[in-house]
C-alpha cells in the first residue's frame, strides 16, 4: 500500500521548503542547464518532491507520486508544486544534474548562518568547555542500492552500494563536507581529501577502523 503520511509531515515540509529563498532554485536550476530539461516539472517541484520523500522515508516513487497530491491545499502553500508522475520523476532524477541539489544544500546552509548567526555557532551544550579549537569528526557509511548491476557501486561480491564519507562540526553539530564514492574506498585512503578543508590548529577526529 502506498505510504499515507499525515498533515504533520506536510506542515514540516511547509516550514523546510519556507527557508529556501523563492529566488534560489530558479536560479541554480539555470546555472546547471536543468531548466531546460524541465517541461512541466519544473525545478523547484523536483526540489520539493526530493524533501518529501526524506521526511517521510518514503521506499519507493509510489509513496511520493501517491502521497504529495493527498493534501492539495498544503501544497498550495508550499509555492504551488506540481506532484509528479512515476515516470516524470524517474526521468527527473536520471537526467537532471545533481549539483544543482549539492549547491542548493550549501546556498541554504550560507544563508541561514548570515542571516542568524546562531544557527552555526557553538550551541551544543554538551561540548566540553576546554576545547578551544574546532573539531572535526569524520566517518562513513554505506549505502545500499537496489541496482545490483551499477558496475562503480560494486561492494565485495554479493552486494551493490556508494559510501558516503561526512565531516561533522562537533561544536555547530553542522556538515563540513559529504564526499560519496564508490565503497570500496576507506576513510584512510581518502583522509587527503576529507583533511583538505580543515584551517590550521583544527582537530580531525577518525575511528580506528
Amino acid at each position: 500500500m502506498p505510504h499515507r503520511p499525515t498533515r504533520s509531515k506536510y506542515s514540516t515540509l511547509q516550514q523546510v521548503c519556507n527557508l529556501i529563498p523563492p529566488y534560489l532554485v530558479s536560479k541554480l536550476a539555470r546555472k546547471h542547464d536543468v531548466d531546460k530539461k524541465s517541461r512541466t516539472f519544473s525545478p523547484w517541484s523536483h526540489v520539493v518532491a526530493l524533501l518529501y520523500a526524506q521526511l517521510v522515508h518514503a521506499f519507493s516513487l509510489n509513496d511520493v507520486c501517491h502521497g504529495l497530491p493527498n493534501h492539495p491545499s498544503k501544497l498550495l502553500c508550499i509555492r504551488t508544486p506540481t506532484p509528479p508522475k512515476r515516470n516524470t520523476l524517474s526521468h527527473a532524477n536520471t537526467v537532471r544534474n545533481p549539483k544543482m541539489a549539492e549547491e542548493l544544500f550549501w546556498s541554504v546552509l550560507q544563508h541561514l548562518t548570515h542571516n542568524n548567526p546562531r544557527f552555526g555557532g557553538r550551541t551544543f551544550r554538551g561540548f566540553p568547555r576546554r576545547f578551544k579549537r574546532v573539531i572535526n569528526v569524520v566517518d562513513s557509511t554505506t549505502i545500499q542500492l537496489v541496482a545490483n548491476c551499477i558496475d562503480w557501486a560494486k561492494h565485495r561480491r554479493r552486494k551493490a552500494a556508494a559510501k558516503m564519507h561526512l565531516g561533522l562540526n562537533l561544536q555547530s553539530f553542522l556538515p563540513r563536507f559529504a564526499i560519496v564514492d564508490t565503497a570500496r574506498q576507506s576513510d584512510s585512503k581518502r583522509a587527503r581529501e576529507l583533511c583538505a578543508g580543515f584551517e590550521r590548529g583544527e582537530i580531525a577526529l577518525f575511528d580506528k577502523a
